[in-house]
């Protein structure tokens, strides 16, 4: 970037254009503003660099994965239990009890009122011998019609032959954490050797635990198999498909890196299934941040456990629709990570159980360059340090930073969802917006500060949307403006547009065409017209 030879100083600027302010900003940007800012830009290159690095890696990962093709069912022994194979996990299995492994299926709840019977329904489909499962439904609602309702689906269920239990607790105690860990004590789940986990919106296939559990059967050194998701209501609005095109790239490149290099990923908390000699040797469900699957996993692979994905096992499950559900969402995880990390740093730096390479990986990669780095360069860089040198010429950003380190990353980002190509322009501009969300979230997490465990159930809709919004004569329901209104949001819109109009008329770098497209996008969510709008009559 080369800036204007003619661009003219705020100090020589008319009163029309600042007067007093003016010539107090002139006398600060040489002494105070200009160093600061090229501090901001030499250690947002370098971040930017960290996260370019990090994605190219884990592409060539995926491209070599493929190419030789190192699937799990090559890396891992997999076959079918069938009857009369032994399939005992914790011993040899020679009586008949013990050809399948007792399994455990957890489907933690509260308030699901849109979609209890979805999972329910699915969970008690699983096709496993019906002596050999259990399926626990762990509900935490605080709304008694609710309690109520979920009782008697599992009452039906359980009248069909089905052997469901329906478990309540006296608080909510750590949240899911906290139900998952009461459910564990039951003395029927102290039998088991297995547990699957599914979110109250997840409809995993009848045929999933013959498609898993085989790996931990038959593999004593994994702990988890984790299955991808599908997303039901991807094309419901543009918000749901800039979701899937994130959570796309999230399993087929970061979950299938993690799993084929170093047998290690983050769990992410359904669509999963554990074995529980390692869940307890793990140290069981703990409550401490608001990604308890994630913790468990880091501390399940500091004890030597290893993970495998499934990339082409996929569950059904919701993406959150509204706006608010997926505010609530990305901060706890985004706030979750990075509170962990501040936890586990020195935990994971002592282990003696795990290779000094995984310990980079789990330490540098998974948290500190994805968790961390990826949600504050997005917002500090591109939001801020950028539009600011549109105001202080004589800070100068190289175009191999401005422009071609963040086009290659978007490029790789858009190959977890071919289908969505068309609308990457749209994507970069609502990660940018969300990315400030994010990394409020991050620093709220470091700093263990205000809502740090801040625990939001996510709004599920299920069919109730369809419902209530019959078709032509439908007419979006109207929002109190508090409700809609996102002051940060607005802030920044106002930040780039001004920086925005600077730009077409004093400067040359051509940023105001990014900076105009990006104010739009922050004013567009900061007055909450973005998402699905449900009616609540």
């Amino acid at each position: 970037m080369v800036a204007g030879a003619a661009l003219p100083e705020w100090g020589t600027l008319p009163a029309a254009y600042g007067g007093g302010a003016a010539a107090a900003w002139q006398q600060l940007k040489s002494p105070v503003v200009v160093p600061l800012l090229r501090l901001s830009v030499a250690v947002c290159l370098a971040m930017s660099v960290m996260l370019f690095a990090e994605k190219v890696y884990m592409t060539a990962v995926v491209l070599a994965t493929r190419l030789l093709g190192r699937r799990p069912e090559q890396r891992y022994r997999w076959e079918p239990i069938r009857d009369g194979a032994g399939g005992d996990l914790e011993a040899g299995g020679g009586n008949a009890a013990a050809r399948y492994p007792m399994v455990l299926v957890q489907i933690p709840m509260y308030n699901e009122r849109e979609v209890y019977q979805l999972s329910i329904g699915a969970a008690c489909g699983l096709t496993w011998p019906a002596d050999r499962i259990v399926v626990q439904v762990l509900d935490d609602s605080t709304d008694p019609v609710v309690k109520e309702l979920v009782q008697l689906e599992c009452e039906r269920w359980a009248s069909k032959g089905v052997n469901v239990r329906y478990e309540v607790r006296d608080s909510r105690r750590g949240y899911k954490a906290g139900a998952l860990r009461e459910g564990m004590k039951r003395a029927y789940a102290r039998g088991c050797d297995v547990v699957a986990i599914f979110d109250a919106d997840f409809q995993p296939e009848p045929d999933f635990l013959h498609r898993t559990v085989p790996f931990l059967v038959h593999n004593p050194e994994l702990a988890l198999v984790q299955a991808r998701w599908k997303f039901v209501n991807a094309d419901e609005c543009l918000m749901t498909r800039m979701q899937e095109m994130s959570l796309d790239y999230h399993f087929t490149v970061e979950q299938e890196v993690g799993s084929s290099t170093y047998a290690f990923f983050g769990f992410n908390g359904t669509a999963g299934v554990w074995r529980i000699s390692a869940l307890n040797e793990a140290g069981g469900w703990k409550d401490r941040t608001t990604v308890e699957d994630m913790d468990l996993a880091v501390r399940a692979s500091l004890k030597g456990w290893k993970f495998v994905f499934l990339g082409d096992l996929m569950v059904k499950n919701e993406l959150p629709s509204t706006l608010k559900a997926y505010r609530y969402q990305q901060h706890r995880w985004s706030c979750g990570p990075a509170n962990l990390f501040r936890k586990m740093l020195m935990e994971i730096v002592r282990n003696k159980k795990v290779t000094l390479w995984k310990k980079i990986h789990v330490i540098y990669n998974f948290f500190l360059v994805r968790k961390i780095i990826a949600h504050i360069v997005t917002f500090v860089f591109y939001c801020i340090v950028i539009p600011a040198t549109v105001l202080v010429p004589e800070v100068e950003i190289p175009r191999w930073g401005s422009v071609y380190i963040p086009t290659i990353i978007t490029l790789l980002n858009a190959v977890g969802t071919p289908r969505s190509v068309h609308l990457i322009v749209f994507w970069i501009l609502f990660e940018n917006v969300m990315s400030l969300h994010r990394t409020k979230a991050t620093f709220i997490g470091l700093l263990e500060a205000g809502r740090v465990n801040e625990w939001v159930v996510t709004e599920k809709l299920g069919d109730a949307l369809r419902m209530k919004m019959p078709g032509k004569g439908f007419k979006k329901p109207r929002m109190r403006i508090a409700d809609r209104l996102h002051i940060l949001e607005l802030c920044v819109a106002s930040y780039l547009f001004f920086c925005g109009c600077y730009d077409i008329t004093f400067g040359n770098n051509h940023y105001y065409i990014f900076l105009f497209l990006q104010s739009i996008a922050f004013f567009i969510v900061g007055v909450g017209y973005v998402g699905t709008f449900v009616p609540h009559s």
